[in-house]
């Protein structure tokens, strides 16, 4: 029986290795929307480029709902979006931790 289960286990992983391969192409965006994407929905972002394997240069915005968004990294609502959210961030990042009280 544990023969089997460890059988499975490499099996698995195995299969994992293949899938995911060198270039993980499931964390590239095939296309980017020209579309806004409204700043109330989104809490985080990541920049996606070619030295990170990626063909298409983009950025990635996470919704409120775990959505991935691609957008285009030089649209001027993209570069606004990221400063907000950058900005957003510092001022959660400042106050001071619940420890300290």
């Amino acid at each position: 029986m544990r023969g089997i289960l460890l059988l499975s286990l490499l099996l698995l992983s195995t299969t994992d290795l293949a899938w995911s391969g060198t270039n993980d192409a499931e964390d590239c965006c095939l296309s980017v929307t020209n579309l806004i994407i409204p700043r109330h929905i989104v809490c985080a972002y990541r920049r996606l480029s070619p030295e990170n394997g990626c063909r298409l240069p983009a950025v990635v915005f996470t919704t409120q709902k775990g959505y991935q968004l691609c957008a285009p990294p030089d649209r001027l609502w993209v570069k606004r979006l990221i400063k907000r959210l950058d900005k957003n961030n510092s001022q959660v990042s400042t106050f001071p931790s619940s420890s300290q009280y």
